[in-house]
């Protein structure tokens, strides 16, 4: 079979690229530009094209998956709909997937990524042999966000971006949380917890749902035990036979995973019982998932330590104000004595509009040295021009009016920060756009 991805360079998509790619199927693709991971793809034998062209498209090809990101007026869709070849999304291909074997979905607004790779990790280490498909790389999967398995078992991370992962047909749910977040899609965070409710209600009687009792819209409190606070009420839940299973900070076997995790963070703790939880319904013995658990050390931009001299350089992808609070925190958490710095780039005008206060409080706070903010990142097709034009990273510094916050442009921050960084000095390169490019220039 021949398959064709349309932005294939897109952190889901390019995992399922693998997939076929693994079953022995040809496989092409094109995105705007060319990164990481298009060039990893080249590596393995994808067919790249730098550019969305008509030509791209041929009459022969047997599919083509086209990422959500991707514009309906796309001259490779428009081609492919010339030749009345099947044209799908993402979220439904990986659907049809989770259709054939028993899914794990992992979701929630933070979290998602860490979550499904221990997940993956520990049923490997159990020997069950499980299809991952994760949103960051794994040098556990040779630094890949995909491994092909060969048992029934498929984990896969389930965004609720314009509503993808009502696409699946999961047998086990995973929710960290439920935040305010991709408001530019949900506009309001109601609509978020009913898109969370609708994905929830999608699971079998057979089925499970792991939630975040911490999480005070997942938290069941003192209502009775099959209810998941604000997603589902109660009436819902009795017409629905699948099982909750809560994870908790305040669970017994929290502290021994504060323990023993080598990447630091109360929000890592709780992903991993996330992890714990999810073992325990497979099975798994808690001595494989502690273990597993005990030798994890991150993944690709996730809290990643990439130098140790002369000074200590982070990368993360963190972008929304939960995500900063909560990877900045982990910082000063394990390095208390030294000097922290951070170079942030904001993902995406409406994010910065939506939640512009949250920014300002989160940045405001942070228990850092210092933190330089670099122009928004521009997300191609998911920018409104009015906001565009009012929202900026300059207005951000001015708000929070602190010294030790400052605005740079991209090329001045890293000009700053070589400057002045230090011997034995913390920085933080975050953000979700292409600020990780500066890493290796330090």
């Amino acid at each position: 079979m021949k398959v064709h991805f349309v932005g294939i360079g897109g952190i889901g998509i390019s995992s399922l690229a693998q997939y076929y790619l693994a079953k022995g199927h040809e496989v092409s693709g094109s995105d705007l530009v060319s990164s990481e991971i298009t060039d990893f793809l080249k590596e393995k034998g994808v067919g790249i094209a730098i550019g969305h062209y008509a030509q791209n498209i041929k009459d022969g090809f047997d599919l083509v998956v086209f990422s959500p990101a991707v514009p309906k007026d796309n001259p490779e869709l428009l081609k492919a709909k010339s030749y009345k070849l099947k044209a799908i999304s993402y979220p439904e291909a990986l659907g049809e997937l989770t259709k054939q074997h028993y899914t794990i979905a992992v979701s929630g607004s933070h979290g998602k990524s860490t979550t499904t790779a221990m997940i993956g990790l520990i049923l490997i280490k159990a020997g069950l042999d499980p299809t991952v498909v994760v949103g960051t790389k794994l040098k556990e999967f040779g630094g890949s966000n995909f491994r092909l398995g060969k048992s029934s078992f498929l984990v896969i991370e389930a965004c609720e971006y314009d509503g993808s992962f009502l696409n699946y047909d999961p047998k086990i749910i995973v929710v960290t949380n439920v935040d305010k977040e991709h408001l530019d899609y949900f506009k309001t965070f109601s609509n978020v917890v009913k898109t969370f409710k609708n994905f929830i209600l999608k699971l079998p009687g057979s089925g499970f749902l792991v939630a975040n009792k911490d999480d005070k819209h997942l938290n069941p409190k003192s209502l009775p035990t099959r209810q998941a606070g604000k997603i589902i009420n109660s009436k819902q839940i009795k017409n629905s036979k699948f099982k909750i299973i809560n994870y908790s900070l305040r669970q017994s076997e929290a502290k021994k995973v504060a323990k023993i995790m080598k990447i630091p963070g109360v929000h890592n703790v709780s992903n991993a019982l996330a992890a714990l939880a999810v073992a325990r319904i497979l099975g798994v013995k808690d001595t494989v998932s502690f273990k597993v658990l005990s030798q994890y050390r991150g993944s690709w931009r996730r809290f990643e330590i990439v130098k140790q001299k002369p000074y200590i350089i982070i990368s993360d992808y963190g972008h929304h104000p939960n995500e900063v609070s909560a990877t900045l925190k982990a910082a000063r958490e394990k390095y208390p004595g030294r000097k922290i710095k951070v170079i942030f780039q904001p993902h995406q005008y409406q994010r910065t509009h939506y939640l512009f206060n949250d920014f300002v409080k989160v940045l405001k706070l942070a228990p850092v040295d210092e933190i330089i903010v670099t122009d928004i990142y521009d997300v191609a097709g998911r920018e409104e021009k009015k906001i565009s034009l009012t929202t900026s990273s300059e207005n951000l510094v001015k708000k929070i009016n602190k010294k030790s916050v400052k605005y740079f442009p991209i090329e001045e921050a890293e000009k700053y920060m070589k400057e002045n960084i230090k011997s034995g000095q913390v920085l933080v390169i975050m953000g979700a756009g292409d600020i990780y490019k500066l890493v290796g220039k330090f």
